[in-house]
């Protein structure tokens, strides 16, 4: 039997955003994911191969290559596919395209935790970021919030508005601090080293979805949005030691360890105690999801074969 190669718009088209989260938290219920990074470099060029394995799921090993040069030959500057193994033998059962795998992967993990932590009745969803990463959170969040409507904020107007002119439903705006205000859920997907939104901003009730951090040096937020809010992770082990937005306040003593409440694998902790609470998530991805991600692709292409 050949091994199925599944590209991004066709792998995309067997997809749902709601399916994906049901299986990232069945995901969950099986033993902990054991997980590896590696990195090699070539002066500024970089190969990141990301593993993992989950016992009565398989094992997955994504590996992407960042050449910062390739935009000025108009290549993308990320590439890398993902090979999928057997959980019983180990062989190989499928290719799965990067870009797809991140894609779903990144939105799903924070899908996940909106559909437990916001507040149902959430109307006003703001996008800090107009990235691709922006659009995937709006087809997201329009699958589990579709009554909402979304405004839309980017450090360049002109890229937001491109953005806006492609997606429907979404209002660009210029003040982010009142658009914090207004918004029931802030999902916030930028570069960001210093925090943008700030926690004398937030009101009770909201539910701040972090995604752009991933690196020691860099926050979205500030102190006092992590101290006021109720804070959980997707991984203690992903976020914890690597991640700015988490990792800053510990080591200043700004929040103690138990201010974490809960990481996916205490699931039916992520609730809310009150309507009015301040919830806040921190998508710090991992290997592991990329697993349960494209076990949940290849399942659908399989299904619709």
């Amino acid at each position: 039997m050949s091994i199925p190669i599944i590209p991004f718009t066709e792998g995309e088209a067997n997809l749902d955003w709601i399916g994906l989260t049901d299986a990232l938290a069945s995901g969950h219920t099986l033993p902990k994911a054991e997980i590896g990074d590696t990195f090699l470099y070539r002066g500024k060029d970089t190969l990141l191969s990301r593993a993992a394995w989950i016992d009565g799921l398989g094992i997955a090993v994504k590996s992407a290559t960042i050449f910062p040069d390739n935009p000025a030959k108009d290549m993308p500057m990320v590439n890398g596919g993902l090979n999928l193994y057997a959980d019983g033998d180990g062989t190989l059962e499928a290719i799965v395209d990067f870009h797809l795998v991140t894609k779903w992967k990144t939105a799903g993990d924070s899908l996940l935790a909106a559909r437990r932590l916001a507040r149902p009745d959430s109307r006003n969803i703001l996008i800090v970021g107009a990235g691709n990463q922006g659009r995937a959170l709006h087809a997201a969040y329009s699958a589990a919030f579709p009554d909402a409507t979304f405004t839309l904020w980017n450090r360049s107007p002109a890229n937001a508005e491109k953005m806006a002119g492609e997606l429907p439903n979404i209002t660009v705006v210029q003040d982010l601090e009142t658009a914090v205000t207004e918004a029931d859920i802030i999902t916030s997907a930028t570069m960001s080293t210093d925090p943008l939104i700030k926690g004398a901003w937030l009101r009770p009730g909201q539910h701040l979805d972090l995604i752009g951090a991933y690196r020691p040096d860099m926050r979205e937020v500030d102190d006092e949005a992590i101290q006021r809010a109720r804070v959980f992770v997707d991984s203690f082990d992903t976020t914890i030691g690597h991640i700015g937005e988490i990792n800053i306040p510990l080591e200043a003593g700004t929040i103690s360890r138990d201010h974490l409440i809960a990481d996916y694998y205490q699931l039916d902790a992520f609730k809310r105690q009150s309507a009015d609470d301040i919830t806040l998530f921190k998508n710090g991805g991992g290997a592991h999801l990329d697993l349960m991600t494209s076990r949940y692709i290849l399942d659908r292409w399989t299904a619709q074969a």
